[in-house]
């Protein structure tokens, strides 16, 4: 059987009217032998579909744009070369969805830097047919970025952990979260609720930095060790040359760096996965300069991570928070309640176009 060709979805093409989708057939990836083809059943809203459509990050890249980037699905097609996947299994696709294959990047399994990398949407392929969405009925990618999802996560659950979920856990992991460590997880929304959960699996102290104080109590049920409240003065004094590692999943232009950063042991690292539109605020080099302290960044994650986030969430649980699951064509809705903070942690998109 011949794979199809065209998926319908709800996208936008004006970010001045970001909630304003509108439903299109669209052209699929070209089929290739190495491509896994999905009919889409979940998809969660993602920060970044937020920035994408609202023009927070910039202007769109393609006429029309189908958002949607933690994807849950059935396997409907499979390339000659795909051995992994078969017809009929539920699968995810996570932010992206192809990438050279040929350079030291991809073959270090950090393909999720590689310079030719294409994100899931709000871009083109090779060939310049332009890439969209999980907020439609189907997508088709290359077999790498494709993931097994274990039988234990329901699909609306899995949904989150392919972005939001790879996004924390990768840079948990390869700035050594584990036992004997003790690990500053900044903010606790979309992304900050499945780092506490992923940093207390990993065996590490969790400590939580949110200006939200109403949050203590999800903050401690989801794994943290101890809750710190950014808005009172001198909340980071006793935690000097304490923490190994901070993860900031903060969203936001302003946060108090200078004093999570006198936290951190001599060598320390802040990595930050909230992408704020604005840049960040107010930092000095002399705020790293008395405990060699430093900040960078990560994006996403690759395969390897993904499938062992997976294994570790089906084997311990870990699941995101989810405020509600809405039909893809109440979109408009989820994003603007997203923008405004109007949501805790999590929504997530349920298939109802045919």
């Amino acid at each position: 059987m011949s794979a199809q060709t065209t998926a319908k979805g709800y996208g936008i093409a004006d970010t001045k009217k970001y909630t304003e989708f509108s439903v299109k057939d669209f052209p699929l990836k070209t089929a290739h032998a190495d491509d896994v083809t999905l009919d889409i059943s979940h998809c969660g809203v993602c920060g970044s579909d937020v920035h994408t459509v609202t023009g927070g990050w910039g202007g769109l890249n393609v006429p029309w744009c189908v958002p949607g980037h933690e994807i849950i699905g059935t396997v409907t097609h499979v390339g000659d070369n795909v051995k992994e996947f078969k017809v009929g299994q539920r699968v995810g696709v996570g932010a992206q969805v192809l990438s050279c294959m040929k350079c030291e990047r991809c073959k270090g399994d950090n393909e999720n830097y590689c310079a030719q990398s294409v994100d899931t949407y709000n871009a083109k392929f090779p060939d310049e047919v332009e890439a969209q969405g999980g907020y439609s009925t189907a997508i088709r990618t290359h077999q790498q970025f494709v993931f097994a999802i274990p039988d234990a996560l329901e699909s609306e659950a899995a949904a989150p952990l392919l972005c939001a979920g790879l996004t924390v856990y990768s840079p948990l992991v390869r700035n050594g979260t584990g036992p004997g460590k003790t690990v500053g997880i900044v903010g606790i929304g979309g992304l900050g609720h499945l780092a506490i959960q992923f940093a207390h699996h990993l065996g590490a102290k969790v400590i939580v930095f949110s200006h939200s104080p109403n949050k203590k109590d999800d903050a401690l049920s989801l794994g943290a060790d101890e809750f710190v409240s950014t808005s009172e003065d001198g909340f980071a004094d006793k935690y000097a040359d304490k923490l190994d590692y901070i993860l900031s999943a903060a969203d936001a232009k302003s946060i108090p760096l200078a004093d999570l950063l006198s936290t951190l042991k001599v060598d320390g690292k802040l990595t930050s996965v909230g992408l704020p539109d604005e840049p960040w605020e107010g930092l000095q080099p002399q705020a790293m300069a008395s405990n060699a302290s430093c900040i960078g960044g990560s994006h996403i994650g690759s395969k390897k991570e993904a499938n062992a986030m997976l294994k570790l969430c089906a084997e311990k649980n870990i699941k995101p928070i989810i405020d509600q699951v809405l039909p893809m064509s109440e979109a408009g809705k989820a994003i603007e309640a997203v923008k405004n903070n109007n949501v805790r942690y999590r929504f997530v998109l349920k298939q109802d176009l045919a």
